[in-house]
């Protein structure tokens, strides 16, 4: 074999960067369709040439990132083979919040293969309690893992401000919590899987976004409002989560509705949190702190008038402050996700009517309000973000 010269060595390069650029492009095909596509149908939608999306896919069907189901024969010619991302290529989706606990297992095709989760009390707690709880979830789903399954990494979803390198979480104001590395905590459980922390109302919005690696979801420029215990929320836009400069972008619950109100544990006052969170809704409600928004919610329905006054506030808070949001930023969805989605129904005509009156292009904008089921949406997210890395670099997890 000839030696490479170093004329030579350039053209190798750009081989190897677009064998490593198409393997992509084919693995997002794949991952992204809604319907199991065969080489042929992937090769339409690429524009690449048959023989080369059939030697790519025969690439990540050997590294083990994309599987061929039973061939089907849907008309004159050869069987089409459909191809579906791997179902053993999982990752780990982790949340803790100020009112749960949360681990999840999802594959490459957005699929959750396993979920533990819990619903502990966790405000104003020391992280070893909720760091402990989250361990047994977590040995629970990776007891799980397919046989022959590899786990690429975990994504711990925090309510709270979180560092730029994803390793440590700066302050969660409504858990207690400053200057803190969980990692430590689950190193025995995760057993050198890679483990990144993100805000968790950023992460909530990047599985709507994209709720699987390479699918848009039905929704690319929103507001995402995370309520639970307090209130958290991000901004998408072209199903991009937009973290700001520092990665500290979205902190809707800390912008002021009523300046010199409530007193916020993050040292401000009038936050919206203070209005629209779950402990303020009890609070003004006259009802113990657990009480769960959708109780809140029945008993509105059942008359109980100080439960209707508490959920009137927050709705009159939520489309003051997010018709601001929407004023700034020019994005025509609100995406209710956590527990405030038990709310829609009774608080969703309230924020559209602010925002009609508020929003200054309201009569050329198409504005909606809609609501995420998932309640833990930010589990999603964190895994997801470990896979969409898979689908946009696939030759590093290619196996061996």
């Amino acid at each position: 074999m000839l030696p490479v010269t170093d004329a030579a060595a350039p053209l190798l390069a750009h081989q190897s960067t677009l064998r490593e650029t198409n393997l992509a492009v084919v693995l997002r095909c794949v991952s992204g369709a809604a319907e199991p596509l065969s080489r042929a149908g992937v090769a339409a939608a690429t524009g690449l040439t048959r023989s080369t999306v059939s030697r790519l896919v025969d690439e990540l069907v050997a590294g083990g990132l994309v599987e061929e189901g039973a061939a089907l024969l849907a008309g004159p010619g050869r069987p089409a083979t459909p191809l579906r991302p791997s179902g053993r290529v999982c990752a780990l989706g982790l949340q803790v919040n100020a009112a749960h606990v949360a681990a999840r297992l999802i594959d490459l095709g957005g699929r959750v293969l396993a979920e533990s989760r819990s619903e502990p009390d966790l405000v104003g707690s020391e992280p070893a309690v909720a760091l402990d709880l989250l361990a047994d979830h977590l040995r629970e789903v990776l007891a799980r893992t397919p046989e022959g399954g590899r786990v690429v990494g975990a994504g711990l979803a925090l309510p709270g401000v979180v560092d730029g390198s994803g390793e440590r979480l700066l302050r969660a104001p409504n858990l207690g919590w400053r200057d803190l590395a969980p990692g430590a905590g689950l190193r025995d459980q995760l057993s050198g899987i890679p483990l990144s922390l993100g805000n968790e109302a950023n992460l909530a919005a990047h599985a709507f976004a994209q709720p699987a690696p390479g699918r848009l979801g039905r929704a690319g420029h929103f507001v995402y409002v995370s309520g639970e215990i307090g209130i958290g929320g991000a901004v998408v836009t072209d199903h991009r989560v937009q973290t700001g400069r520092h990665g500290f972008a979205g902190e809707i619950g800390h912008m002021p509705f009523r300046p010199g109100g409530d007193p916020c544990p993050c040292g401000s006052d009038g936050c919206l949190e203070r209005y629209a969170g779950r402990l303020a809704l009890t609070r003004r409600a006259g009802l113990p702190p657990t009480t769960t928004l959708a109780e809140l919610d029945r008993l509105a329905e059942d008359g109980h008038a100080a439960s209707r006054a508490a959920i009137d506030l927050a709705a009159e808070a939520l489309g003051v402050v997010l018709a601001g949001v929407v004023n700034l930023l020019d994005v025509p969805t609100i995406v209710l996700g956590g527990e405030i989605g038990d709310l829609a129904d009774r608080i969703t005509p309230t924020v559209q009517a602010r925002l009609r009156a508020r929003v200054m292009a309201a009569d050329w904008m198409p504005l909606e309000v809609v609501r995420d089921p998932d309640d833990v949406a930010g589990a999603s997210g964190g895994a997801l973000l470990h896979l969409s890395r898979v689908v946009t670099a696939p030759v590093a997890f290619l196996a061996a």
